[in-house]
């Protein structure tokens, strides 16, 4: 049975909090151009974010060895540091938002296809660091969809898979939640549209993260009267 009103709020990163999808596409199309490894197709690129880059290199160049890996992700993180790392935003109302649900009880946790390098720079640049009770990243675990980094914030928290909620903008944030054996919550500011993310049976698909508190609102009053309130 899930738990209709979750202890934990497992938000994906970049297209759920941050609007960093088009800054992503731009920074792998540079690389793409400047390594000479074909033709950076941008749907192709859309449907990598959410993996880790060892996955989506893997995608985009197929073949690609060890050292070529090294040299592309040398060349990504130049051109990422350089041009694009503080270009993305979070979302209108994202921090007053997570400041809510940390009010109304709720623990709040990332798990991100992004480096533990590059979430900790996003996490001090948009100042949210001290809202989340834990995080994990594609270098500190499988990729998504694999459960892992999942796993992992549920057992460092102590809350069963059925307490939990994933909320992400990807198919594979959705499969990771399946995979753990959570319900997840599709959001559609990100990579993937709503039937690819209909297929994975989330929850709910919203419009963006914004509309989280009012969903998990409506959802304990219709199941539990009185549960938590988001003022």
């Amino acid at each position: 049975m899930q738990d209709p009103s979750p202890q934990l709020l497992v938000f994906d990163w970049d297209g759920t909090l941050m609007d960093s999808v088009a800054s992503i596409v731009a920074c792998t199309q540079a690389v793409i151009r400047e390594m000479a490894l074909g033709e950076p197709d941008e749907a192709a690129i859309r449907g990598t974010i959410g993996l880790g880059l060892r996955e989506t290199v893997d995608r985009l160049v197929p073949g690609c060895d060890d050292p070529l890996y090294a040299r592309v992700l040398g060349c990504y993180r130049r051109h990422w540091v350089e041009t694009y790392r503080d270009l993305p935003l979070l979302f209108s109302g994202v921090l007053p938002m997570l400041q809510a649900l940390s009010g109304a009880g709720y623990l709040l946790a990332v798990a991100t296809g992004k480096s533990r390098r590059g979430l900790n720079h996003s996490l001090d640049q948009t100042g949210l660091r001290q809202l989340f009770h834990a995080t994990r990243t594609a270098d500190e675990a499988a990729s998504k969809p694999d459960p892992g980094m999942l796993l992992d914030i549920l057992a460092e928290l102590g809350v069963r898979p059925a307490a939990a909620l994933v909320i992400g903008d990807s198919t594979y944030d959705l499969q990771m939640a399946v995979n753990a054996g959570c319900p997840a919550v599709a959001v559609l500011s990100g990579a993937h549209g709503r039937a690819e993310l209909e297929a994975h049976a989330p929850r709910a698909v919203l419009e963006h993260v914004g509309e989280l508190p009012e969903w998990l609102a409506t959802t304990a009053a219709v199941s539990e009267p009185g549960a938590r309130h988001l003022s």
